[in-house]
């Protein structure tokens, strides 16, 4: 057997960042900056009002009060896109809302709520301080200024702070092309009746969407029946729209495991046992002139996830450009105990919560088999056993992986 590090250390010297793209800004969502962006705008391009008010000279409006209010004539209207700047001469006002460029030499924008909100002229009631209610040009952003820094994962907010710069393209690693391939004579698809021997097929459902969460463009390429020539054909058919494969079973010991038959004998991929529990065969390389990754991971769904999660959601993430590779962890403490193998690195399914002294806690989910999705479901964190430890007990801490969405 091997380490899981040399796994995943082979797996991650084959691949490299993909090659950056320019790309409209809808398009860019959850991809990863390649580049610094700098600014060319001013934010605000111009000295704008922050509320629907009036934009006032403060010696005119220094002693407003309740008691001594102000009156001054109104001798313009603002709307947000005026096209020409408005005099504000003293002693009058100007009505102004939210967003319209404010006249020069304007000391305050006095809300509307401080005044009678009249239209002809206007009763004022309270001081403003200086530039109270004024956006002043530049207050935000300034030429020159980098507005996202190279490694960034665009979401909405940054795609918002561009397209006010004025960027609609961006230029950015793509999402990797995943393809999942989901191998078996027994699988049935869902939806549809099963027969004596069959089982829905669901890990490629499962892959497919844990590589859609960890920022793949990833697709379901259907069930692969044992039949040799069937499994070459279909991963030729996919390889030219392919960043990368999957498949899941066949790599086992069997004799029918399909997977590990068919690319034994091209001598780019390698089978491998790793020391893992679970997930033990595996199996990584590549396919085609454009060496294109493959991971051919076991058929029992819980170590075909927790195989992606180990080794395939690395992968992804190094070809996206991300700096993160790995699951965020966190340390909690152990409230039900468990075994573990000695010399195999485990991987629990545990519930991940905190008690009501703050702490992090957690419990297993279920028991060690591979094929418990149910348990799978309820987990929200995997916890890392080390290799040299056989027992768990209540009061030991552990790392955990953490698996909720959001979480990257």
């Amino acid at each position: 057997m091997i380490p899981v590090e040399d796994h995943l250390d082979r797996a991650l010297s084959a691949v490299r960042p993909l090659d950056p793209i320019d790309v409209a800004l809808l398009d860019a969502l959850d991809c990863v900056l390649a580049e610094d962006v700098v600014s060319t705008a001013t934010l605000p391009a111009f000295d704008n009002s922050a509320m629907d008010g009036y934009a006032v000279h403060l010696p005119d409006v220094a002693e407003a009060s309740e008691e001594s209010p102000v009156v001054l004539p109104v001798v313009a209207d603002l709307a947000a896109g005026a096209r020409e700047a408005f005099p504000l001469t003293p002693g009058s006002a100007v009505r102004i809302m939210t967003g319209a460029p404010v006249p020069p030499r304007t000391g305050a924008v006095v809300p509307v709520e401080w005044t009678d909100g009249g239209i002809a002229q206007v009763r004022i009631t309270r001081a403003p301080r200086p530039d109270q209610n004024i956006r002043r040009a530049g207050e935000d952003v300034t030429p020159g200024e980098v507005l996202l820094s190279a490694g960034t994962r665009l979401a909405a907010r940054h795609l918002g702070l561009l397209a006010a710069a004025g960027h609609d393209r961006v230029r950015v690693r793509p999402r990797p092309r995943v393809v999942v391939l989901s191998t078996g004579s027994e699988l049935v698809e869902p939806g549809r009746p099963l027969g004596f021997g069959q089982i829905h097929e669901s890990n490629g459902y499962a892959l497919t969407a844990a590589a859609l969460d960890a920022g793949a463009a990833a697709v379901h390429g259907g069930i692969v029946p044992d039949d040799p020539r069937v499994l070459m054909s279909t991963l030729e058919d996919h390889l030219g729209r392919a960043d990368l494969l999957i498949t899941t079973g066949g790599v086992s010991m069997g004799a029918y495991d399909t997977v590990k038959e068919v690319l034994s004998q091209l001598g780019t991929v390698t089978f491998s046992r790793v020391a893992m529990q679970p997930g033990m065969p595996q199996g990584f390389g590549t396919l085609g002139p454009d060496a294109t990754p493959i991971f051919t991971l076991p058929g029992n769904p819980v170590s075909s996830y927790v195989s992606f999660e180990v080794f395939v959601r690395p992968v992804l993430r190094k070809m996206m450009g991300e700096s993160q590779l790995h699951r965020p962890s966190v340390t909690a403490t152990v409230t039900e105990g468990w075994t573990s193998v000695a010399g195999k690195r485990q991987f629990v399914r545990v519930e991940l919560t905190t008690d009501e002294q703050g702490r992090s806690v957690c419990r297993p989910v279920g028991g060690h088999g591979s094929h418990l999705v149910a348990d799978l479901a309820v987990a929200n964190a995997l916890a890392v056993v080390p290799e040299d430890t056989t027992r768990v007990v209540p009061g030991d801490t552990v790392r955990c992986l953490l698996l909720e969405r959001g979480r990257r």
